[in-house]
């Protein structure tokens, strides 16, 4: 048989459809397990998927969804794995047709939110990962497909597992809401740029909704994808009919939409929930006639975070400087005295003052540096949503600083010189990065602009034997002071220009090093920037804070015709001015919100606001002992706080990473609200009410629970929190128990449904008095009320404020 990428390469590729739908239809009921029917029911999953391979699919994944060691032994997710595979296996044997058909190796959610978001480590998340690959690898799947991802740094964590751990293809999928974007917030262009990065052989979008709701989202994927994009929507949404859970769309329509796609670019297409062999079916007989349009290259150059892709395109691009010791006396104490507060706050006022990337160096002598850029690197990425340029000449510490990265990042540097070759250009071809290329060599930095040319052309030439391409390569031709050799900046400038006009890269340059030894040293790094932007220049590392680059950069974008009707330049004019202090933000991107974008520390709603948890507590200690009332302190610094930031949220302006950093921070003040009332009783306050919450019996995910239960005890609710996989008996009984007003249900999967329809009864029957709010993945307002739902809750502030409704 045919290599499944080799076979990839030429042709259209049908993938199997939704597995929930089809067991219950078998059988399954209401809390159990569909893994465990790989075991129980051996015949029933092996018909599901003969039943794919039948109406068309070339690829049928086991049934190992949720297959990990979170959830079973090592000895039996040994079993399970091995024996879904082979049920697959066994499928294609019986299955009639010619088509080749492939086995994947299903990897789904581990069900946790990863730090600093959840409690689950990234490494525990990459092992855990890693021992499903293994065994799927060892059954003999012929890929991997990696789905239902809806968060960067799991996704992150499931790629690099599999790279690590087998030399399967691999197929990276994930999740979008409405708005667009992964549940924690990245864009599909920020996705795109990790996961070809990293190296996925095929990427793309599932499960979420429909086939015309996602279409946006897979047009982003064409545009900006240089590999195959897949595509496998929901059968529409559900809803309840005589007792059954149904879809709105069938499968003709949804064929035709699909084919829609796969004409304009789409390669691998399938479905997810509520899709059944008679849609894939569909979908093989309505593309019949499409032929594979080609994957072309798009060689554009990006980095990203967790949330935002930066490109290097027509606008030059903002590299922060200030995170750096050279020349700081304050940043090196913070660095000895592991100070993460000053570093944060560094960040947070680069992203205030425009910067689009930040610059981490941590390099002191006597420091731990791969430790501490490690760290620093984590906290950065908790708080801020721009991307980093990971800076050091360490490749351990650079290294350590790439795995846990969550995106695409700038990585400073590599040179031309073989040793810095051999050591950072593998940590690109397994990381992914844009990597800043310095052009010198074992001979040093040459003199003129012809020598820094060939330099760079050498490095593209190595770099491409690693299979980097010249996209992700950004080259800095070396700025030298004109203090001691006068044509230092024209010979800069001159390679600059030669790099980007002869050799299609970008480039970037530190600026201010021309000025070293001179006076007013801003004068001339304001005039060095706009004659290097003039000659092409793609991105500078620059202080954001100075007056002279701000005047420079926004006056250059407006004079260009790069700041449409000169808004930027406009907004920015009051600041512009001598002796002015600049205005935050330059409209791409903005600060975290409009409204989230003052200085830094100024005010403990300000620290919540900005997820500074150290500083949120010490500021709240700070007006507890000089006498603000405690309950003060919570009603007028902390609730509002919270309430700006959920605002911003729900407007979309603001993404649950920021949002749970800020319940973070709000949390550590509000125990040392908690401590203070501990040692004065006379002023202690009652809670607002008793909330139970639960993830339903039979399902095993718990992300969204657990961001409820945060935001919920930051409001001052009481919750008693059951855990995920909870019988409706044990739910019963704890509202009972306490007399809840309230209890809150969640579900992702669509086979776990009918076990929260089950509570909702039993509740009615034993509980009459509360009300219930339902959330998760598989439900919408119409199927929540179908079921009997009091509230449904789109996200977890919905949650809040429905609460805070019912009791004020």
């Amino acid at each position: 048989m045919m290599p499944f990428l080799d076979f990839l390469k030429t042709h259209l590729v049908f993938l199997d459809g939704g597995m929930g739908t089809l067991l219950q239809a078998a059988g399954l009921q209401p809390g159990e397990s569909p893994m465990e029917w790989t075991l129980t029911h051996p015949r029933e999953v092996t018909e599901i998927h003969r039943r794919y391979f039948e109406a068309g699919a070339h690829v049928v994944s086991a049934n190992t969804f949720g297959a990990n060691l979170l959830h079973y032994s090592r000895e039996k997710l040994a079993a399970l794995v091995e024996t879904a595979v082979a049920h697959v296996q066994q499928a294609r044997e019986e299955a009639k047709g010619t088509q080749p058909k492939f086995v994947a190796l299903d990897v789904g959610p581990t069900g946790r939110l990863l730090k600093p978001y959840g409690d689950y480590d990234f490494r525990e998340a990459v092992e855990c990962f890693g021992e499903t690959i293994r065994l799927g690898a060892k059954a003999g799947a012929d890929l991997i497909f990696i789905e239902t991802m809806n968060d960067c740094y799991e996704t992150k964590a499931a790629l690099l597992a599999a790279k690590e751990n087998s030399s399967l293809p691999v197929l990276v999928s994930n999740a979008y809401g409405e708005d667009g974007k992964l549940m924690t917030g990245a864009s599909p262009a920020a996705m795109v740029a990790m996961l070809e990065g990293m190296g996925a052989d095929a990427i793309g979008v599932n499960c979420s909704l429909g086939p015309d709701a996602l279409a946006p989202v897979v047009e982003e994927y064409l545009a900006h994808a240089s590999v195959p994009v897949l595509f496998e929507p929901n059968a529409g949404m559900p809803h309840v009919e005589e007792g059954r859970t149904v879809y709105d769309i069938g499968p003709q329509a949804f064929a035709a939409s699909v084919a829609r796609l796969v004409a304009r670019g789409v390669r691998l297409a399938g479905g997810c929930c509520g899709t059944t062999p008679e849609y894939i079916r569909a979908v093989t007989e309505a593309c019949r006639t499409l032929s594979p349009i080609p994957v072309t290259p798009k060689e554009e150059t990006v980095v990203s975070s967790y949330a935002t892709a930066v490109s290097f395109d027509d606008v030059p691009v903002l590299i922060g400087e200030r995170i750096n010791p050279t020349g700081k006396k304050r940043f090196k104490q913070a660095l000895r005295e592991g100070d993460m507060g000053y570093l944060l706050q560094e960040g947070v006022r680069q992203q205030e003052m425009g910067a689009h990337i930040l610059d981490v160096n941590v390099g002191l002598p006597e420091i731990d540096e791969p430790s501490m850029l490690e760290r620093t690197v984590c906290e950065l990425q908790a708080v801020l949503p721009l991307p980093l340029q990971i800076d050091t000449s360490n490749p351990q510490a650079m290294e350590r600083a790439m795995r846990v990265y969550n995106g695409k990042p700038m990585v400073n540097s590599v040179n031309g010189t073989q040793e810095s070759m051999d050591a950072v250009f593998p940590l690109v071809r397994k990381y992914g990065g844009v990597v800043v290329a310095l052009t010198l060599d074992e001979k040093g930095i040459p003199q003129d602009a012809q020598g820094r040319v060939e330099i760079a052309r050498r490095i593209l030439q190595e770099a491409a034997k690693y299979g980097i391409s010249r996209k992700d390569l950004v080259f800095d031709t070396l700025t030298m002071t004109i203090s001691s050799e006068p044509q230092a900046g024209n010979v800069t400038l001159e390679a600059m220009e030669r790099i980007r006009r002869e050799l299609g890269c970008h480039t970037s340059l530190g600026v201010s090093n021309v000025s070293f030894g001179l006076p007013c040293r801003d004068v001339l790094n304001g005039a060095f920037f706009s004659l290097a932007l003039a000659r092409g220049l793609s991105a500078a590392i620059l202080n954001p804070h100075s007056l002279e680059m701000r005047k420079a950069f926004y006056a250059f974008r407006a004079l260009t015709g790069r700041d449409e009707n000169c808004l930027a330049y406009l907004r920015q004019a009051p600041a512009l001015a001598p002796d002015t202090p600049a205005a935050p933000g330059n409209g791409t991107p903005p600060p975290l919100s409009p409204a989230l974008g003052n200085a830094p520390g100024d005010s403990l709603g300000q620290a919540v606001k900005n997820g500074m948890k150290e500083q949120a507590a010490s500021l709240a200690k700070t007006l507890l002992k000089k006498g603000a009332p405690p309950m003060e302190v919570v009603q007028k610094e902390l609730i509002p706080a919270l309430d700006e930031v959920g605002v911003h949220f729900e407007k979309k302006q603001v993404f649950l990473p920021q949002l749970l950093m800020s319940a973070e921070a709000a949390k550590a003040a509000f125990e040392a609200v908690k401590t203070f009332l501990q040692e004065h009783p006379g002023q202690q306050s009652s809670p607002r009410g008793d909330f139970v919450l639960a993830t339903v019996h039979g399902d095993i995910h718990d992300i969204g629970k657990n961001i409820v239960r945060l935001l919920m005890e930051n409001y001052g609710f009481q919750v008693w929190d059951l855990g995920k996989d909870v019988p409706p008996e044990e739910i019963v009984e704890e509202t009972c128990r306490r007399h809840a007003p309230l209890v809150g249900l969640s579900a992702l999967m669509t086979t776990t449904v009918p076990a929260m329809e089950r509570t909702i009864q039993l509740l009615r029957e034993k509980a009459p008095w509360a009300k219930v709010v339902v959330g998760g993945a598989v439900l919408t307002e119409e199927y929540a009320r179908q079921i009997g739902a009091d509230f449904y809750a789109k996200d977890a502030m919905e949650t809040v404020r429905y609460a805070l409704g019912l009791n004020p």
